[in-house]
């Protein structure tokens, strides 16, 4: 048996695997530059093309751009009305944001638990959750497989609940054959350096609702509008009005530049997260012990993320020295993520811990693999053989792979 760089041996790489990268060539600096040089760095026409390259592929009348996709999120909480006193019902197993936007508009988190299989917000366990007070769910496509969307559509029929769709991870993918970005009230996108396109920072939310447009594109800045149709009056080509406490959200022309030119790849990014997504699957799921993400039938997943979950009963050694045995091997796997209420602030403000226990027992035996495009056929290799290597060494009882 090979002996594991993390007890002396020699490690499987190198130099050090990311589990996420950027991927910008050539074409994309060309067109940062032509933005820097076009007289306009912000508030330009680049917003705009921007946000029209992305609604014509999610398919829906209107797309509004932001500095972040946190501050896209906040921007629907505020569309979608949510204040004092609306509590809102989404998923533990998400970054922050997806329930710290309902904070800031002075709503309440409500967690519902994960489904088993998929690691999705728990459709059945989000019906329980729902109350009087409650006014919407922020349903996350974690790693990039959608939510059983029509589930979720027919709850907020019956319950009269607005739904908006956290797709940080998901853009690209399909449910039931259509794109990401037409089935939800609302729907945000990321384009952090590690989604599937970037934009440095900055998010977007798309929608087929026009008075929900209308609200973000106010929100995004300062609360202000010069628009003639909207002002209560107008002295002059100069006058503007604040209607509503907005914030500075606002994205520049460089930033959605780059995301433009970006966009034009996206299909190509996103076929060979789904191409290395399929060659880990193909190398793991017979080995015991290890369970592959489980995808629905109606569900194309874009593959943000890649998760594998080791039994605890089949590897004692635990959860950290499996990631520190990858890390040692120059594979930087990343642990997607920690259950939201669990952290201190929530805590603080009286959420238990061991509320969704779906929740807890996924986080206590996942690691997210490297996957992203610009990844080698060498480096998907690398990760392979780094796994089926930890697991001769951990797995208890094991067997030749």
């Amino acid at each position: 048996m090979e002996k594991l760089a993390l007890h002396g041996g020699q490690p499987v790489r190198s130099q050090m695997l990311q589990y996420g990268q950027q991927w910008i060539n050539e074409t994309d600096v060309e067109a940062v530059v032509k933005s820097l040089t076009s007289g306009y760095i912000t508030q330009g026409p680049a917003i705009e093309l921007f946000e029209k390259a992305v609604a014509d592929y999610a398919g829906v009348k209107y797309a509004v751009a932001f500095s972040s996709g946190t501050a896209a999120l906040h921007g629907a909480c505020f569309a979608a009305g949510i204040g004092e006193g609306d509590e809102v019902i989404t998923t533990p197993i998400t970054f922050v944001a997806s329930s710290n936007c309902v904070l800031y508009q002075g709503g309440k988190p409500v967690f519902a638990d994960i489904d088993a299989t998929t690691y999705n917000l728990c459709p059945h366990d989000t019906e329980r959750k729902i109350t009087e007070h409650t006014k919407a769910i922020v349903a996350v496509d974690f790693t990039g497989q959608p939510v059983q969307m029509e589930r979720f559509r027919d709850l907020a029929n019956r319950h009269g609940l607005i739904i908006i769709q956290d797709a940080a991870h998901s853009l690209g993918a399909l449910y039931d054959g259509k794109k990401i970005g037409t089935l939800a009230d609302m729907t945000m996108f990321s384009f952090h350096p590690l989604k599937h396109v970037t934009t440095a920072e900055g998010g977007m939310i798309v929608t087929d609702n026009e008075e929900f447009y209308q609200k973000l594109v106010l929100f995004r800045s300062h609360g202000i509008t010069k628009d003639p149709e909207l002002l209560n009056q107008n002295d002059g080509p100069w006058y503007y009005e604040m209607q509503a406490l907005g914030y500075h959200y606002r994205m520049t022309d460089l930033q959605a530049s780059l995301g433009t030119s970006q966009m034009n790849r996206l299909d190509e990014f996103v076929t060979r997260r789904r191409e290395i997504a399929a060659l880990y699957t193909e190398a793991f799921r017979d080995i015991p012990g290890i369970v592959v993400p489980y995808q629905l039938e109606k569900a194309n997943s874009s593959w943000h993320l890649y998760v594998l979950r080791f039994d605890k009963k089949s590897y004692p050694v635990g959860r950290k020295e499996l990631f520190n045995a990858y890390r040692a091997e120059n594979i930087g796997v990343h642990v997607h993520y920690i259950p939201v209420y669990n952290q201190p602030y929530y805590q603080e403000l009286g959420y238990a811990q061991g509320q969704c226990a779906n929740a807890e027992s996924y986080y206590e035996e996942a690691l997210t693999l490297p996957l992203f495009p610009k990844m080698t056929d060498q480096d998907v290799q690398d990760v392979i053989d780094a796994t089926k290597k930890i697991v001769g060494s951990f797995r208890k009882n094991p067997v030749s792979i």
